[in-house]
């Protein structure tokens, strides 16, 4: 969900990580306290950059009689999403909108949880929205996000080396984030900390491990890598294969193949700041 970019995004293709993207997802809702009683409505939830939605539904098995929106700014990501809406077992509802992270304020006190999972590191100066964010919460909510903090990993490095060589610069120079697309763990406590919140904010390495052939470059298609594929699209194919293929052997070389698969590390980090009831 990045703001006033023109990344375009394949539901399908980033799915097929599903399993192994959602596990942070359900490890920042388990730090998750819960919401403010309300005897007079249901809690209110709000999912910024929610995707296909495949993630968003599990905030409905926590929160069941919750009236949940899921927000997002791809067309294709929200029509994905858009077979999960309706009421949800618990008599809670779930919804999805289109909405971009860069500019989405709510009123004041409109929700009880505003929840984002993998989605601000796309949008340059996200901290600056913090105040706006946790001012919509209602006394006692939750704001919570977990980023990416692999930037520096080799997935991300040599995609970012290779779009800028003689080559492709042309082309893919200025496409691709940096490593100051997200804060440290104790940035982003501290800008927290300053609204007042009460903040949880930690960092965990993941080691996926990946099957298949060329598992990272597969991974990296439904995420990091779509904005050089948004910019090659419209070249001859052979000019978007010769790219990958020089992508593809250069992970294969940082992240070789094992008996048991291919071991994939992935940095994040997480934060659950609550508003002072």
């Amino acid at each position: 969900m990045p703001a006033a970019d023109t990344t375009t995004w394949d539901p399908r293709q980033y799915l097929r990580h599903s399993g192994h993207r959602a596990r942070p997802f359900v490890d920042l809702l388990a730090r998750v306290p819960e919401l403010p009683a309300t005897d007079d409505r249901p809690p209110r939830i709000a999912d910024l950059g929610c995707g296909p939605g495949n993630v968003t539904r599990l905030l409905a098995e926590r929160w069941p009689t919750a009236h949940i929106t899921g927000f997002d700014n791809s067309p294709d990501m929200l029509e994905r999403a858009s077979g999960l809406a309706g009421p949800t077992a618990g008599g809670g509802s779930l919804e999805f909108a289109s909405a971009d992270a860069g500019s989405w304020a709510p009123p004041a006190g409109t929700y009880d949880l505003i929840l984002s999972n993998a989605t601000l590191q796309w949008v340059p100066g996200h901290p600056d929205s913090f105040p706006a964010w946790t001012a919509a919460l209602t006394p006692g909510g939750t704001f919570a996000f977990q980023v990416p903090g692999n930037f520096d990993a080799p997935s991300h490095v040599l995609m970012r080396e290779l779009s800028e060589s003689e080559r492709w610069r042309d082309r893919l120079a200025g496409r691709l984030r940096h490593a100051d697309a997200v804060l440290s763990p104790t940035a982003y406590l501290e800008r927290l900390a300053s609204l007042g919140c009460e903040v949880d904010a930690w960092e965990t390495t993941y080691l996926h491990l990946l099957e298949g052939q060329d598992p990272v470059l597969d991974w990296v298609k439904g995420t990091g890598l779509r904005p050089v594929l948004t910019a090659l699209a419209g070249e001859p194919t052979e000019v978007r294969e010769a790219f990958l293929s020089e992508y593809r052997d250069l992970l294969r070389k940082a992240y070789p193949r094992t008996a048991h698969g291919t071991v994939f590390p992935f940095r994040r980090v997480f934060a659950v700041a609550r508003k002072p009831a």
